[in-house]
């Protein structure tokens, strides 16, 4: 089966499209595609869905790695909302 592990920043990405044997997990394609070397990633998704690590996979998922969060987006929010940039 084949999927995609996606690791993104606001102005670039990595992507690897890997063909696995079925039955493989998020973290087996995780290690497999050797993305998170630096350990940035705090959570995982499958198309936008938080998912574990155990989570089997299926034809065409892509795995996003997801990264700590630099801003709060409520408190943004507020700041637009108050006029600040």
């Amino acid at each position: 089966m084949r999927v995609e592990v996606v690791l993104a920043w606001p102005e670039r990405y990595l992507q690897r499209t890997l063909a696995l044997p079925e039955g493989c997990t998020v973290a087996e394609a995780v290690d497999e595609a050797g993305l998170d070397t630096a350990g940035v990633t705090v959570a995982l998704a499958v198309h936008g869905v938080l998912a574990r690590p155990q989570q089997l996979l299926h034809e065409g998922d892509r795995i996003e790695l997801l990264r700590p969060l630099l801003a709060d987006p409520k408190e943004n929010r507020r700041r637009r909302a108050r006029g600040g940039d």
